[in-house]
Parts: C-alpha cells; structure tokens; sequence
C-alpha cells in the first residue's frame, strides 16, 4: 500500500468504512453469479409495460426464446414487464437467465423466470453486474433508468472505460427522438461523433442474435473485462509509483 493510500485509510471515519464495505458485499456477490456462466446478453428496458399484447413484450418475448436457442444466457434486471418478456422467453426454452435485481419503493421485484437471481442494495454495483455480464447490450423502449443505464454504457464505450461491444435499440419509432437529440449534441460538439457508431436502432431482434452468436460463446474464464480493466489498472499502479519515486 502506498503512503498516501495509509493516509486516507487514516482519515476514514467508522461510518465511511462500514458504506466501502457495503457497496463491497455488493459487488463480491455479484461477481460470484458473473462468474459462473459464459458473457450473455443483457437487455434493458420499462418495467411498466403490463400488456402482454403489447408489441415490445412480444419483442422481448421472441428474443428471449432466440437468444436461448442459440446458447446464450439471458441478462437483465430482474423485474417485471420487458425484464419478465424476455427472461420468460429463454426460460421456457430451458436457457439461462439471470436476474439482478434491486430493492425499490414501488414495482421492482424478481419475476418468476430466473435462473439465477440477486438483489442489490447500490444501484452502481448492479449495474457493473449488468454489464459484466454481457458480450451484448439490448435496450427496450424505458424510462429514466433504461436511458441512465444506456448513457452509462456510451459513455464508458467512448471514454475507452469498457470494451466496445454491440449495442442495439429496439424501436425505431420509440428511439428516433434519442437519435435526434443525441445528434444533435454532435453537432453542437456536446457529445463525441463516435457516439452515433456505438449503437444501432432497429426493429428486428434477430440482428441481435446475429450479433451474439458472431461474438461466440467466450469461456467462463475469459471475461473480455478482465484484461481490458486488469491492463489499465496496472498502468495506473506503474504511473502512481513512478511518481512517488
């Protein structure tokens, strides 16, 4: 442990150590089911939609099913709705789905079509899960938290924070007033032009499929997180120590 690090440690009152070891619990449980299944796919989106006629469920159903036809697990946030379309999709095909769910004041609970299920208490933590997870990124139409989860994703993608992996809208008539918005912070030069490259709308969940059964099944032990972060952390270790030499 390098000197300055002892002198924060010393700083920390018992209350600040008692929330790192909280969000810890956190992301040591979560890694313990990421690490149990190859990189799926994981797919965001409302748990608002209770139509089960409604085109997005059915959308999420189908994709569902494909997805676990074609060996790959099914990630998402646990819920209802979209999160429920879709987990009961592969579920019934016999596929794996996986369930990181969190605790809320209203409408989040686990639907009955997980595999693997774990309720976070820190939003973060869950969604470093989610996207551990993952070798491909889904999002449904949704609300706040569906588009904090995709500026997450474009953001840590352009910033060189995560691999760049494929990432699909579903919807295009749902998604065409993101698209104009986000291109027209490009053209302002709020957002990087990269941005526009990272993602693709469209209405046929098969291109995801497509998608997923390209990348492959990546072994349980070869997460493609694990060397990107381990490269950049070393990196940052090797800076901090030239420094104070």
């Amino acid at each position: 442990m390098l000197p300055e690090d002892q002198e924060i440690l010393k700083k920390l009152s018992i209350a600040d150590i008692e929330r790192a070891q909280a969000y810890a619990k956190d992301l040591i449980q979560g890694l313990q089911i990421v690490r149990t299944f190859p990189q799926g796919v994981t797919v965001f989106g409302t748990a608002r939609i209770h139509n089960q006629n409604d085109k997005y469920i059915k959308a999420a159903y189908k994709l569902g099913g494909l997805l676990a036809q074609n060996g790959h697990a099914v990630v998402t946030g646990g819920g209802p709705s979209v999160m429920e379309a879709v987990s009961k999709g592969a579920y019934e095909i016999g596929g794996r789905t996986i369930g990181f769910n969190i605790t809320l004041e209203h409408e989040q609970f686990p639907n009955p079509y997980l595999t693997d299920c774990l309720t976070f208490e820190y939003f973060f933590a869950r969604k470093v899960m989610l996207a551990m997870a993952s070798k491909v990124f889904v999002f449904f139409p949704g609300g706040y938290g569906t588009l904090d989860e995709l500026s997450d994703i474009l953001e840590l993608m352009v910033e060189k924070k995560m691999p760049v992996m494929p990432v699909f809208l579903i919807g295009k008539s749902y998604w065409k007033n993101y698209l104009k918005l986000i291109t027209k912070s490009v053209e302002l030069k709020y957002a990087d032009a990269k941005t526009l490259k990272y993602f693709k709308i469209t209405d046929d969940v098969t291109e995801v499929v497509k998608a997923a059964n390209k990348i492959g099944h990546p072994k349980v032990s070869e997460n493609y997180y694990d060397g990107f972060h381990e490269a950049s952390t070393v990196t940052r270790l090797n800076n901090r120590e030239a420094k104070t030499a």
